[in-house]
Formats: structure tokens, sequence, C-alpha cells
């Protein structure tokens, strides 16, 4: 695909509308997590040094097309000011001559984040007025919210099409590494899907047997894999009712010449708590009693083979529990050794969604990678092969 990036645009002197996602954590009026407010720092300051004029466009929870105080924008500013190292003002809406005002108090260089774009129905209903009562706001568009590209809201794909568009750099780094992982991968390229099942990731496995030369699955789902096949998995977390649903993509994966890998060592408990007795056996030994809550050594030893010949690694969601000890372990041990091969240059590693932002994030690995995605559902979409529509309205011909 073709997009025009903030180097395409000519942006001193101009009222520059950047689509930014800062739906961060909240407690006590105070942000927990600053993690997208650092992801878009970058092309903000890259606007303001050269002199535009930054009008921030944000949504906040989920307010249903209404104002609710609890779901404001406001208390995002000042740590947003904290963080660029410069004044951010605030405006208590986003359309109208609220927003307007404040838009043409700004000089060069200066910032106004709006409130919340979702107090307004037309947001997400992607109404052409209220996209265009937010494109009178501007001169040009940025959209540097990739994590809310998989949404055809007016401020993010609406409007793209009323003002000459670009992607913000935080878009840009995120579409190559995508496109670099699974558009144009260096082959071999291995995937990692865990998580506890697989009815929430059938457009996402099945999009990934026909990308991919291994896919790798752990966590509760690769139960109901190895249950269809026939394999005992005892008191273990698994959608029986899905065999059928998992041969068919196993035999999707076979066509297509990508081969499946599944524990055959894993690591059991009687119940799942921290610092329970647990066991590492071979699948054979497992009681009809006993749960499998991670994979064992001999698995991870096999994981990490198919990453020492791989030129290219997606992730996506923990190979165990990775939430309580020990079941932490075959995570751990795999994102460092896919960390060591990226740092040194013989893996491109991209990984995403929220389990495995955590999960890698724990266990230390997540800064060597690649690129860590914090998307969500956008990069859920993307690994699907679905169109994201804020991302097909910046397309140029």
């Amino acid at each position: 695909m073709t997009y025009r990036t903030l180097d395409d645009l000519k942006v001193a002197g101009k009222r520059v509308i950047v689509r930014v996602d800062i739906n961060v954590p909240i407690k006590d009026g105070k942000v927990t997590d600053a993690t997208r407010i650092d992801r878009v720092v970058p092309t903000i300051r890259e606007l303001t040094g050269k002199g535009a004029r930054v009008v921030l466009l944000a949504h906040f929870g989920r307010p249903d097309g209404k104002i609710v105080s609890d779901m404001s924008l406001a208390p995002v500013a000042a740590p947003l000011s904290q963080t660029l190292g410069r004044p951010v003002l605030f405006a208590p809406d986003c359309i109208g001559q609220v927003a307007q005002a404040a838009v043409q108090s700004l000089h060069d260089g200066e910032i106004v984040l709006l409130e919340n774009t979702r107090f307004h129905a037309g947001e997400e209903k992607n109404d052409r007025d209220f996209a265009n009562n937010l494109a009178e706001l501007g001169d040009l568009f940025v959209n540097d919210a990739f994590s809310a590209a998989h949404r055809a809201h007016a401020s993010t794909e609406g409007i793209a099409h009323l003002l000459p568009a670009a992607a913000g750099r935080g878009m840009q780094a995120e579409l190559e590494a995508l496109g670099k992982a699974l558009r144009h991968p260096e082959r071999p390229l291995v995937a990692v899907v865990g998580g506890a099942k697989i009815s929430s990731k059938l457009d996402l496995l099945g999009n990934l047997v026909q990308k991919a030369d291994c896919l790798i699955v752990g966590g509760g789902m690769a139960n109901t894999f190895l249950a269809a096949l026939g394999k005992p998995v005892g008191a273990s977390l698994c959608e029986h009712e899905l065999g059928a649903t998992a041969r068919e993509i196993m035999d999707r994966a076979n066509t297509a010449g990508c081969e499946i890998l599944l524990p055959a060592h894993v690591v059991v408990a009687k119940e799942f708590k921290a610092n329970t007795p647990s066991r590492s056996i071979a699948l054979s030994a497992i009681a009809a009693d006993d749960m499998i809550l991670d994979v064992g050594g001999d698995t991870i030893a096999e994981i990490i083979t198919r990453f020492e010949k791989a030129k290219t690694l997606v992730w996506n969601g923990p190979l165990g529990a990775f939430e309580i000890a020990p079941f932490d372990a075959g995570t751990a041990m795999a994102a460092k050794a896919a960390a060591a091969l990226t740092r040194a240059g013989r893996l491109l590693s991209v990984a995403g969604g929220g389990d495995t932002v955590a999960a890698l994030n724990q266990s230390g690995a997540a800064g060597d990678f690649s690129y860590v995605s914090t998307a969500g559902g956008a990069f859920l979409e993307w690994l699907e092969g679905k169109e994201l529509p804020g991302v097909k309205a910046l397309e140029t011909a």
C-alpha cells in the first residue's frame, strides 16, 4: 500500500489535526500507564518543531455518544504536557464554538487537546456532518492511532477523506513492521499463537496457516488441537466441541505447507493457583485430574529450535498461564530466546495483543523485540488479514 507520511506534508503555520490514541488507564484522576502517551510523542514533537498548530483528537472509554464526566480527556492533558515538555491546552468539546475558539487561539508550535470524540454519537456512526465539523478545525489530517484504525469512525476514517491525510510516525512504524512481518516476510516465517481458546482466534489461525512456514500453538487453545488428535489432556481447559474445527485448521495448514507445532512435553498441576505443586511430563503421562498449564522443557527446546531457523517471527498470545508462577516459565524462556536472536540480528520479531505485551514485559524481553504493538484489536485484525478502515482511508493512488 502507498500512503503519505509526515515527510510529504508542509506543516509550518498550518492547523494539523492529529488523531491519537491516548485511551490510557486512569485511577483517582491520574494516569497509571503512559505507554500510549509515549507512542504519540514523536509525531507531535516533529509537527510542533516544524511550526504546525497541532489539534489532537482522541477517544476515551465507551460513553456511547453521551457526556460522561469520568471519561473526560481533561486528566490526560497534564501528563501529555509533561512528557512533551511543552504546554498542552485543553478544550471541553471537539466541535462547535468551544473547539473553534481553542484552535483559533493557537500559535505556531502550540498544541490543543480536544475533548473525547465519543461524547458525540456521530463519532462511532461515522456521521458525515460530524466528520465535516471536525475537518473544519484543520488544514491537514494526520492519523497516528493505528490502535483505533480497525474502527470506521468519523475521527479515524471519515475525516481522512475530507482533508489531505497522512500517517503519523507511530502509524508508519506499525505499518512498516507489520508489512515486513506478514506481507513481505523473510522466510522461514514462524508464528506463535497462544491464549485460552481457539474460538476467539479462528480468523487469525485461518490466515496464519496460509502465511507462515511454522505455526506454534500454545496456551489453552493447544489443548483443543491435542484433543482433536486424540491426545490426552486430562482436566485441562479444552474446547472439545471444536475438535472438527481444529482438524480443519490442521488440514488447511497441511495443504498450505505450514507445520503446526503442538506441545508434546507439558507442565501440569492439580489446580491453578500460585506456587501449587507442578510436574514437567511427557503428554502421554498426563493423568485424568492433571491440568496442562504451561509447555514443558522439551517443547521449549523445540520452539527455540524453530526460532533459530527462522528469519521472521510473529507472536500473539502466551504459551502458558503466565499470570501465575511457575507457569510463566515457558513463555519467558521462549521470549528471551527470541529477544537474543533479534539482538544478534538474526530475527525480525513482531509481537502484539494485550496478554502478549504483558507477558513479554514480565519476561523482560519486550525491549529487544523488533516491534511490540500496543494496538490490541487493530493488531489482531491485521493478523487476521482484514482491511482496516483507518488505514485504507490513508491510501493514495
